[in-house]
């Protein structure tokens, strides 16, 4: 297999997703309050894709996580902590010149006003990823390829790299999206480079807040007509649940990409709309259930299951994280989560799941509420 400007022709694969992108450790505040009054911090690991890896790989799923960290003791702690969790971390480069980026959180929700995130990332690692030093074989080595926006935000070869990487090619791996605006990221910069690049994939993850910020586009149907391309759009409406619009193929042969790459002849059916509703959660605290969402959702896409199912998936498994102090937990186990997906629309509708409730032997009417 050769670089960007080659073909990428994709020998059989035992990994099934492939995550590339920025990891930082990350330090949760032992108490409320401003990061000026906390008087110490925990340690943990936070970044959207690894993020992803770890939840596939909790969930039995055979994950790999791509980037680039420094040659210090945090660059260490993060690729023996994703390792932990199974993750394939082989493909990790050390970078020598340049440290692996941190950050401190209070434990307010991120969308509160008294939410604060210092970060330290800026010249970091991961930041000089690039085209000429991604290893390429790797990246391709997956079932899906799973990016996020932030990566394109951290620098000009970082946009470039994701550029590339969602390129048509022959062979292509299914390419999931996952818009992540983070407007600090982008400040002085045009965030509408993400639509770009969401046009180019075939699974595409977005919220609609954040397409409204990055982009001025204001509703579901509006967001799936700007983003035409891609085979499946999941907009995420935050209490409201998510609604999925999935093109599909039509039987024939199987597309290699559906986001501008070769289709093999076949033709694209008409949209379906499937709108899921939410699950009422009792939140420790709101970090991690975006990733969590887009796991439980490709959890179920490699598993061929129908598109409702596919978001209760991702509802469960953002619930699972929804319901601890940190971005990462282990997910409730397969057949467990399969029994509450299986309820009938009434029966999810009274779900209410607090901390606690991915325990194995907690049967589904024992979540419910009254």
């Amino acid at each position: 297999m050769s670089g960007p400007a080659g073909g990428t022709a994709r020998a059989a694969t035992t990994t099934d997703v492939v995550c590339l992108g920025e990891s930082m450790v990350t330090f949760l505040p032992s108490q409320p309050g401003r990061l000026a009054d906390v008087p110490s911090f925990g340690r943990g690991i936070g970044g959207a894709e690894s993020n992803v890896a770890c939840a596939l790989a909790a969930a039995g799923h055979r994950a790999a996580w791509v980037g680039r960290v420094g040659a210090d003791g945090f660059g260490d702690h993060l690729v023996e902590t994703i390792g932990g969790y199974g993750v394939d971390t082989s493909a990790v480069r050390r970078d020598p010149e340049r440290p692996t980026g941190i950050y401190f959180r209070t434990a307010t929700d991120r969308g509160a006003g008294a939410h604060e995130v210092a970060y330290y990332r800026a010249g970091s690692a991961a930041s000089a990823m690039s085209p000429a030093n991604v290893p390429y074989e790797e990246v391709f080595a997956g079932r899906v390829l799973h990016l996020s926006g932030i990566t394109a935000a951290l620098s000009a070869d970082c946009l470039e790299l994701v550029r590339e990487l969602t390129a048509p090619r022959p062979g292509r791996p299914l390419v999931s999206f996952d818009v992540n605006h983070r407007p600090h990221l982008w400040r002085g910069s045009d965030a509408s480079v993400l639509l770009e690049l969401a046009r180019r994939c075939d699974l595409v993850f977005v919220g609609e807040d954040e397409a409204e910020e990055a982009w001025g586009i204001v509703g579901a149907e509006a967001i799936r007509a700007a983003l035409p391309e891609p085979s499946v759009v999941v907009v995420k409406r935050g209490s409201a649940g998510a609604t999925v619009f999935a093109s599909g193929l039509r039987p024939g042969p199987r597309s290699s990409n559906a986001g501008g790459a070769q289709n093999d002849g076949a033709e694209f059916a008409p949209d379906t709309v499937t709108p899921v509703p939410a699950l009422r959660v009792d939140v420790v605290a709101a970090v991690g259930a975006g990733d969590a969402f887009a796991a439980g959702f490709l959890s179920a896409t490699l598993r061929d299951l129908p598109v409702r199912d596919r978001v209760r998936h991702g509802h469960l498994m953002a619930a699972a994280v929804l319901t601890v102090p940190g971005d990462l937990t282990e997910p409730p186990a397969r057949d467990h989560a399969d029994r509450l997906v299986a309820l009938d629309d009434e029966a999810w509708g009274r779900l209410r799941l607090g901390p606690g409730w991915t325990a194995a032997d907690r049967a589904p009417e024992e979540v419910r509420t009254p």
